[in-house]
């Protein structure tokens, strides 16, 4: 399998959930991979068992310092860098008035503002041609009670795909979103609410999705093969929806 043959690939928050099995299946496609984590213990047990070849990078998505070091540490180690995934997020889902500002803040600064100044600082890195890819949630496209902030983030995110891609395409840069819908990810118990309203809601998810069921972190992996791979190349500017039908039946 080589349809990621020679590529240089970066996968943001790349420890767990659809960012680390999607580093596993662009290694099998041949890329060479760095990903990036907050906690240094879990990225260096997710580096024994990705391989040595695995550039690891403890890096806070939501911290601009450390978007502009990142890109800054890529280029000491790759010549280029072919494909970016940014799918680090916060998940956070409250009602409106269980928001303060420091929260909302923090969540905008990690789904939004953080890629938004990653891809300005790897900017001078990002090959002729080379694909983007933004993770963005079909919650941007459906009224689910409680999230709010994070919809609206990732409504963000999927804006600067079409946004960027208009304003990158002369230079061979593809930005498309993905879209997961409700996925089996460790993230469904990072969503800030007290047990009982996080099974209430995960039933609200559950029910949300027509075809009956979540999807996996290994179908979202897939759908990022494709959009990183060369087999992409005439789709720009758009958003790819993995999501059980949820954004449109």
């Amino acid at each position: 399998m080589s349809r990621l043959q020679g590529k240089y690939a970066l996968i943001t928050g790349g420890t767990s959930g659809i960012g680390l099995e999607t580093a596993r299946q662009f290694l099998k496609e041949g890329a060479r991979v760095a990903i990036t984590g907050r906690n240094e213990n879990t990225l260096l047990n997710i580096g024994r068992e990705l391989g040595d070849s695995v550039l690891l990078f403890q890096s806070d998505a939501g911290d601009m310092a450390d978007q502009r070091a990142l890109a800054k540490q890529i280029a000491q180690h790759w010549p280029r860098l072919d494909v970016l995934y940014v799918n680090a997020g916060d998940v956070t889902h409250r009602p409106l008035q269980g928001w303060d500002e420091a929260a909302y803040d923090r969540l905008m600064d990690i789904n939004l503002k953080g890629p938004f100044f990653l891809i300005q600082s790897l900017l001078p890195l990002l090959a002729n041609p080379s694909s983007v890819i933004l993770c963005g949630s079909v919650s941007a496209h459906i009224g689910l009670p409680q999230s709010s902030a994070y919809a609206a983030s990732k409504a963000g995110l999927l804006s600067l795909a079409r946004t960027l891609s208009g304003e990158l395409v002369g230079r061979g840069i593809r930005v498309n979103g993905l879209s997961p819908g409700p996925t089996e990810t460790a993230a469904l118990g990072k969503l800030g609410l007290p047990p009982q309203e996080e099974e209430v809601l995960r039933g609200q998810i559950k029910n949300l999705v027509p075809i009956g069921r979540l999807g996996t972190p290994l179908e979202l992996a897939k759908a990022a093969v494709f959009l990183a791979s060369d087999e992409s190349s005439f789709v720009v500017g758009t958003e790819l929806q993995v999501d059980g039908g949820v954004g449109n039946l």
